[in-house]
C-alpha cells in the first residue's frame, strides 16, 4: 500500500497534524517542533523545558507520577522480592518452589541451580575426522580391527573394513607404526597420537602401507577427553534461561532432568463495555485488540497466562477477580485513569491493595499502576495497563515485562544504546517511547546519519551499505495505534525535550525482534 503523501513523515498519521507547534503550557500532550533544526526544542536532551531533569516525579489525576527510569527499576525491584518474599506454592525464589523436570519439558523455564557437569567432555578421547587414526611415525601398516567392529561389518554384509566406529567399547592398544580405519566421534585407541582425514591419505595397494600428503602433527583432529569441561565444572549459572542449546549442553553433560524456577502465572482482565470480540465496529463498539495481544505477548516472555477474563466496567466482577486469583500476577486493561467507569483504582482501595506505582512519566501510557494485593501469603501483583493499544504496550515494557524477569528469576536485561537516523521530537516533561526499527549502515538515501559514535564520525560513505547500526523512528505512534509497533523491533526511549538525528537512545526490544524481516516501507 503507498504512503499517504499528505502526512509528514515523523507525525503519526490519524493524529490531528494542523498545530505542529503547539503550546505546551495548554496542551499537556504536546509534542513540540522547531522550525530551526539548530534550536530543536529549546531544552537539552534528557531536561523539560524549565531545565528539570528525567528523573522527577510529576502530578497526575491520582497522585505524583513516577518518572519512567524510577517506575522500571522500582518494578523490577518487586519482582525480585516477590520472587524470594512469597510462601508455599507461590514461591518463585530461585531454589525455594523450585521444581525438577525432564529434558524435554524444561524449555523456556530458568535453572533454579548451576548447571554443572556430571561428567568430562568427551568422556574420552575422540576423533574429530573420518579417516585414519595412527600411531607414531609414518609410513603407516594398515590394519583392520577384529572384535565388534569386525563383526558390524560382517553384519552389515560388507566386505569393507568397516575400521573403528563411534558408539563401540574401547578399541584394542593400537601397536607402533600401524593405522586403523576410524569414524568421527570413535574412542581413539591407546597410544595412537593422530588422526589423519581421509582427502589426506593415501595407501599404497602394493606395500599395504599409509602415506600422509601433510605433516602429521601430534593430536591432530584428536578431541581430548575433558576438552570442553570437566566434570564438576559451572556450566551455566542460576538464573540461566533454559534455551534448546541449554538443554543440549545438559543432555550432553550428563542430565535428564533439570532443576527450574517455576513460570509465574499471569490473569489477564480486559475491561471496559465498549469492547466487541468479533465482527467489524458499529453503534460505538470497538473491537478489542488488547485481549488477542496481550496474552501471546506474555507467553513471549517465559510466563503461563491463563484465557483472557472479559469483564466489562463492573466493578464487583472486578473486586471478585482480584480477590480470587490464584495467580503471581494479575494485569488489567483499561480502567486506569479517574473517568466515571473507570474502577481499578477504588477497587484497589477497597480490597486494601498497596499502590507501588500510581502514574507514570511517560508518553504513550502514562495511567498505567503498579500494586500489590493484600493477602496472607504476600499476595500478587497488579499491572494496571491503560485501555489505548500502544499505552498499554507501554505498560507492559516499563511495568510488567522487568516485574515478570524477577519474578521468573531471570536477570535484568542490560540497557544499551543505539544512535536514531532522524529528529525525535519529545514531550516537555515526560520520557516519551517510540516505534523503531533497526538498520546498519547509510541512509535508504545513501546519506550518512552523522553524530554516530564517540567521535562524531558518520555511518559511512554515501551507498555502502556499512557502518554503525542505528535505528529509524516509525510513524502511526499515537497511543490508540498498533500499526506503528506491529512493524517495529523496538521502543526507543526518548527523554523530555526529544533528541536530535544521530544521538543514542536506549532501546527497549521486542520479544519477537530477533525473527522480524521488516523493512521500512510506509512506517517512516
Amino acid at each position: 500500500m503507498p504512503c499517504p503523501e499528505s502526512e509528514p513523515a515523523g507525525e503519526p498519521a490519524g493524529e490531528p497534524t494542523a498545530n505542529l507547534n503547539p503550546d505546551p503550557t495548554t496542551d499537556p500532550t504536546a509534542v513540540p517542533r522547531s522550525s530551526d533544526p539548530d534550536r530543536g526544542s529549546g531544552t537539552a536532551p534528557g531536561q523539560d523545558r524549565h531545565g528539570h531533569e528525567h528523573g522527577h516525579r510529576r502530578r497526575h489525576g491520582h497522585g505524583l507520577a513516577a518518572s519512567w527510569p524510577e517506575a522500571r527499576a522500582l518494578a523490577a525491584r518487586s519482582g525480585r522480592s516477590g520472587r524470594s518474599g512469597q510462601s508455599g506454592s507461590a514461591a518463585r525464589a530461585i531454589g525455594i518452589g523450585a521444581g525438577r523436570l525432564p529434558l524435554g519439558q524444561a524449555l523456556g523455564h530458568v535453572l533454579a541451580e548451576p548447571l554443572v557437569a556430571l561428567t568430562d567432555l568427551p568422556s574420552f578421547d575422540t576423533s574429530a575426522m573420518d579417516g585414519w587414526v595412527v600411531s607414531g611415525p609414518g609410513p603407516w601398516n594398515v590394519r583392520e580391527v577384529a572384535g565388534a567392529e569386525a563383526r558390524a561389518r560382517a553384519e552389515a554384509g560388507s566386505n569393507r573394513d568397516l575400521g573403528i566406529l563411534a558408539g563401540r567399547s574401547a578399541p584394542a592398544t593400537l601397536p607402533d607404526g600401524d593405522a586403523v580405519r576410524i569414524a568421527t566421534g570413535a574412542r581413539i585407541p591407546a597410544d595412537a597420537n593422530a588422526v589423519i582425514r581421509n582427502e589426506h591419505a593415501r595407501v599404497d595397494r602394493a606395500t599395504g602401507l599409509l602415506h600422509a600428503e601433510h605433516q602429521v602433527l601430534p593430536g591432530q583432529d584428536i578431541r581430548p577427553r575433558g576438552q570442553e569441561c570437566r566434570a564438576g565444572d559451572r556450566l551455566m549459572p542460576a538464573g540461566a534461561s533454559v534455551t534448546p542449546a541449554v538443554l543440549g549442553l545438559a543432555a550432553a553433560a550428563g542430565y535428564d532432568t533439570l532443576v527450574v524456577v517455576p513460570r509465574p502465572r499471569i490473569d489477564v482482565l480486559v475491561l471496559g463495555d465498549e469492547l466487541l470480540t468479533g465482527g467489524l465496529p458499529h453503534d460505538g463498539l470497538i473491537r478489542d485488540a488488547l485481549g488477542p495481544m496481550i496474552g501471546p505477548w506474555l507467553r513471549a516472555l517465559g510466563v503461563e497466562v491463563s484465557a483472557p477474563q472479559r469483564l466489562g466496567d463492573d466493578a464487583a466482577a472486578l473486586r471478585h477477580a482480584l480477590t480470587t486469583s490464584g495467580a503471581d500476577l494479575v494485569i488489567t486493561t483499561g480502567g486506569t485513569a479517574a473517568g466515571p467507569v473507570d474502577h481499578v483504582h477504588p477497587v484497589l482501595a477497597e480490597i486494601g491493595a498497596e499502590l507501588l506505582v500510581d502514574g507514570v512519566a511517560v508518553r504513550p501510557g502514562h495511567p498505567m499502576l503498579l500494586a500489590r494485593l493484600k493477602r496472607n501469603d504476600g499476595g500478587p501483583y497488579l499491572v494496571g495497563l491503560p485501555g489505548n493499544p500502544l499505552a498499554a504496550v507501554s505498560g507492559l515494557l516499563t511495568l510488567a515485562e522487568p516485574l515478570l524477569r524477577g519474578l521468573a528469576g531471570r536477570e535484568p536485561e542490560a540497557p544499551y544504546r543505539v544512535a536514531v537516523r532522524d529528529d525525535v521530537h519529545g514531550h516537555p516533561h515526560d520520557t516519551r517511547l517510540v516505534p523503531v526499527v533497526h538498520r546498519a549502515g547509510s541512509t535508504a538515501d545513501g546519506r550518512s546519519v552523522s553524530g554516530y559514535g564517540s567521535g562524531g564520525e558518520g555511518v559511512g560513505g554515501a551507498g555502502t551499505g556499512g557502518g554503525a547500526e542505528y535505528v529509524v523512528p516509525l510513524r502511526y505512534n499515537g497511543p490508540a495505534m498498533l500499526r506503528g509497533i506491529a512493524a517495529a523491533d523496538g521502543l526507543a526511549v526518548v527523554p523530555p525535550g526529544g533528541v536530535r538525528s544521530g544521538t543514542e537512545v536506549e532501546i527497549l526490544d521486542l520479544p519477537w525482534a530477533s525473527a522480524l524481516p521488516w523493512t521500512e516501507g510506509c512506517f517512516t
